[in-house]
């Protein structure tokens, strides 16, 4: 039995145990859930409603039945979907300062009538940072203050690599006192000589990497206490937002063990050049290959190659099993790393 493990999504139990089903039973009648699940019709047909609306079911060839997403696409998704709502959420927050200048003018009050203010100290849930000097400045206390984990996303190369010199004395400082360094970046990362070159002395002195093809916006988590995310979501030099705060940051922390636990090792992509490349790929299997990453449905894809969903799947696992990759992401990853695609 499963948890309610996709409840940081915002999908309830019964949304979550529908769509498992589906996964189980794909191109299947919804009768069969209610049969399956246990539940009432009303229940299930409001279950399903929600998780076509999030893109999670879709319908089948058959009126009566749904097939489901492919889950890599589903979690990218719901990502990418509560990642807005928490951004909307932040940005309410910090277009909330009228409501501190009120209070603060009743504590005025309060301390021009004999009574006790400026007794509510504390500090603000969310601050903006302007500028990239004060964010630099902000990002180097937090990175040296850090004592236990500092976690991120990083989809931007290019920014990445603006940051290697800087980065690299202030992450090996923290790997030294034992702090634990976790970090996601793109593919693009691993073929970006300069950040390729940090990333695997980033390993070499115990830090961990992966890699996602579907990455979710900036965001960095120190200490599970103080979360900077960009007010730009895609660039984090337009300025940031430092949130502090329990139910914010948890969250944060929520989606970037999402992202992380879809994310693939680096083991093999970082490996020095020269390595072995394994034996090159057939015509046919190119033509799989790209297909596979070029079409976001099993059915289309077959249907551009002429052949059925049974058989094109079964060209993927073998192109998978040729390329030494356990997933569709990696086996898109190491064909790009060898000049396949």
């Amino acid at each position: 039995m499963h948890g309610n493990d996709m409840d940081v999504f915002g999908v309830s139990p019964l949304e979550e145990r529908v769509y498992r089903h589906f996964l189980r039973h794909p191109e299947s009648a919804v009768e069969g859930a209610l049969v399956a699940l246990g539940v009432e019709q009303r229940a299930l047909d409001r279950a399903v409603a929600r998780l076509v609306e999030l893109r999670l079911l879709r319908p089948g060839d058959r009126p009566e039945c749904m097939c489901p997403t492919d889950p890599e696409m589903a979690v990218a998704r719901l990502t990418e979907l509560r990642l807005r709502d928490v951004y909307q959420e932040v940005q309410r927050l910090t277009q909330s300062r009228h409501v501190l200048a009120g209070l603060r003018a009743e504590s005025s009050a309060a301390s021009a009538e004999g009574g006790m203010a400026g007794g509510f100290g504390g500090e603000s849930g969310v601050e903006e940072l302007d500028g990239k000097e004060e964010l630099r400045s902000r990002m180097e206390d937090l990175a040296f203050f850090a004592r236990e984990e500092i976690v991120s996303v990083e989809p931007g190369v290019d920014l990445m690599s603006t940051r290697v010199g800087q980065a690299r004395a202030l992450e090996w400082r923290a790997l030294r006192r034992g702090v634990r360094r976790r970090l996601v970046v793109p593919p693009e990362a691993l073929r970006h000589a300069p950040v390729a070159g940090y990333l695997r002395e980033l390993l070499a002195r115990g830090g961990q990497v992966r890699v996602a093809a579907q990455m979710s916006d900036q965001v960095a988590v120190y200490d599970r206490r103080v979360a900077l995310m960009p007010q730009d979501p895609k660039n984090i030099e337009h300025g940031a937002l430092l949130v502090r705060g329990r139910a914010l940051v948890s969250t944060l922390l929520g989606l970037f063990e999402k992202v992380w636990d879809q994310a693939e090792d680096v083991a093999v992509e970082l490996r020095e050049p020269g390595g072995e490349r394994g034996p090159e790929l057939s015509e046919p299997e190119l033509r799989v290959l790209r297909m596979m990453c070029e079409v976001s449905k099993d059915e289309t894809g077959a249907r551009d190659l002429g052949v059925s969903v049974r058989t094109y799947r079964r060209h993927i696992a073998d192109v998978m099993r040729r390329l030494g990759a356990s997933t569709r992401a990696q086996a898109a990853l190491l064909a790009r790393e060898r000049g396949w695609l």
